[in-house]
């Protein structure tokens, strides 16, 4: 088991599990640096963090303000070794009948790939020097397999699962562990948006309940709700043409 971190940084905050992930971790005696765009919501959570003990910072950045998103993060985290920084930050889009409009797959991309690898790019440095931290990727179990309602959205989370696995193997031998999230279904404005069947859909709470003890225990992949997750990655693992005609049948 990991030892508990005294600071973590959570981006996306505001989110369904990104939240949960805030009050999953406040405490006393534990710093919070919180990053959100939605200023009210971030001030509700900090207040409520800072209720249950913790020490709470808040900044507010638009990830497609790369620059100025990075000169934020970097003056959050200036004066604080970041123990675990938890990258939750993403949007999702669903195909139209007409197909995917551009300029929200190039937002879903800068938000989802060019964002987070930016993060990891500020903070491992520090991490690096000291010879530890810990770093968590929030993709998806989306990641296994591109569905045909979500090709965008399915192809920003396996490029972060392949992300995350490979800095891992890089970055484990120097004392900075990488973890990838994989949440299937989790109840938040992002899952009900999703026009197809949610099957084992989980509260924004239970699911920062797998991600804490996933972490804890460094797991590569914390791949969640098991039956979907073994389902995906199965569908990942037959041949593509009896993984395709299951998707179909599913509507997806």
């Amino acid at each position: 088991m990991r030892a508990e971190p005294a600071t973590v940084l959570i981006t996306g905050a505001t989110g369904g599990i990104g939240g949960a992930l805030a009050l999953e971790y406040a405490q006393a005696g534990r710093t919070l640096v919180l990053h959100g765009r939605d200023a009210a919501r971030l001030a509700a959570i900090a207040a409520e963090c800072r209720a249950r003990g913790a020490v709470v910072q808040t900044f507010e950045a638009d990830l497609l303000d790369l620059p100025g998103y990075i000169a934020s993060l970097e003056s959050a985290a200036r004066d604080l070794p970041i123990d675990l920084a938890i990258v939750n930050a993403g949007v999702s889009a669903t195909r139209k009948r007409e197909g995917e409009d551009w300029n929200e797959t190039s937002r879903l991309l800068d938000v989802n790939v060019r964002a987070t690898l930016a993060t990891v790019a500020a903070l491992v440095p520090a991490m690096r020097a000291r010879g530890a931290g810990q770093v968590a990727l929030v993709s998806s179990l989306a990641a296994y397999f591109g569905l045909p309602l979500t090709p965008a959205y399915c192809a920003s989370k396996s490029a972060i699962k392949a992300y995350g696995e490979a800095m891992r193997g890089w970055l484990g031998p120097q004392g900075v562990a990488v973890n990838v999230v994989m949440p299937g279904f989790v109840e938040s404005a992002m899952s009900r948006s999703f026009p197809g069947s949610k099957p084992f859909m989980l509260s924004a709470p239970e699911a920062a309940r797998v991600i804490r003890r996933g972490l804890a225990r460094d797991r590569a992949r914390i791949a969640f709700p098991q039956p979907l997750a073994f389902g995906t990655w199965l569908l990942a693992a037959m041949p593509a043409a009896w993984s395709g005609a299951i998707v179909r049948r599913l509507r997806y």
